[in-house]
């Protein structure tokens, strides 16, 4: 098979026939075998009822219901783990996303051998309230992972080769740094491609405010498990030594000092009423804790059962 479309949705039942029909008008025209796996995110709305139906008309259109609402990344890692074609392409379901990209962001992928290939919306749709934050983020992105030639991370609109999709795991909502996920697993080819916005035609997007807030709190750990997850201690080791030895020094300064005073027969502090007392003996109990919690990492780590799972491109 030459493609498989993932599509998670949400209550986006107006816009599901037009889609599909839109997707299937694309892939006929290219000649391409393809398949459309519609993930239904726990839509209230009919929108599994209208898949049914899509599918009696098409088999080409597979559909996947989940019981409730689990999020996008859950929904795209299940399609993801469905898809049986060569490429994968993925879209939001509300037509803001164009299939007329698809032929372009196959032939990249099969061409050019890259591994995935992100959308920019270079020109948007969207108020400013979404377009100034979604910048910041995309620029605290770029400088943490390393993945300088993207502007857009969260673009609904991407292709990827097969291998990328099958190797790694999107959850929580991770979905916004699928292209840093892969870039941890190994696959470093990472293109982008100008793409087309559309304004939405039917309903209301489906993300409040506080995707700006799980968007950090997403990235700082991603950045941490993507960079630490095999070896913690590197981490909150490095950090626990230096605050012990920070901690060691400044209350070797107060020994030494007092010791100064002394032997000049000086008038001199004693220690527990200097302030710097104090900050040596919270930097030496936070180094240690910290060594600690390093520790138990390691010891976790090296008893998970990935401990020992490595991305392997090609055995011969």
């Amino acid at each position: 098979m030459d493609i498989s479309v993932v599509v998670p949705l949400l209550n986006e039942v107006e816009s599901l026939p037009e889609l599909t029909a839109w997707i299937s008008r694309v892939m006929e025209a290219n000649r391409f075998t393809y398949e459309v796996i519609l993930v239904d995110d726990g839509s209230r709305d009919g929108s599994w009822e209208a898949i049914s139906g899509l599918h009696a008309q098409n088999p080409a259109i597979r559909g996947i219901k989940f019981r409730r609402n689990y999020g996008k990344s859950a929904a795209l890692n299940t399609g993801f783990e469905a898809a049986q074609g060569n490429v994968i392409i993925t879209m939001d379901a509300d037509l803001q996303d164009s299939p007329d990209e698809i032929p372009e962001l196959y032939r990249r992928i099969i061409e050019e051998k890259y591994d995935l290939i992100s959308g920019w919306k270079a020109k948007r749709y969207d108020p400013l309230s979404k377009t100034i934050p979604t910048r910041l983020f995309n620029a605290a992105t770029r400088s943490m992972s390393g993945i300088d030639n993207l502007h857009d991370f969260n673009c609904g609109l991407k292709a990827y080769r097969k291998a990328v999709v099958k190797n790694i795991e999107v959850y929580g909502e991770m979905h916004r740094y699928i292209p840093v996920i892969a870039k941890w697993a190994g696959f470093t080819k990472i293109g982008e491609q100008v793409v087309e916005h559309r304004a939405r035609k039917y309903g209301t997007t489906k993300f409040g405010m506080s995707r700006f807030i799980n968007g950090f709190l997403d990235l700082l750990s991603i950045f941490f498990v993507g960079k630490f997850g095999k070896r913690p201690m590197h981490f909150f080791g490095s950090m626990g030594v230096l605050s012990f030895f920070l901690g060691l020094v400044m209350a070797v300064w107060i020994l030494a000092e007092k010791l100064i005073h002394i032997s000049n027969n000086e008038k001199y502090r004693n220690a527990t009423d200097q302030p710097l007392f104090y900050l040596a003996l919270v930097a030496i109990i936070v180094g240690f804790q910290l060594f600690l919690t390093g520790f138990v990492a390691e010891l976790v780590s090296r008893n998970s059962s990935e401990r020992n799972n490595y991305q392997i491109e090609e055995t011969l």
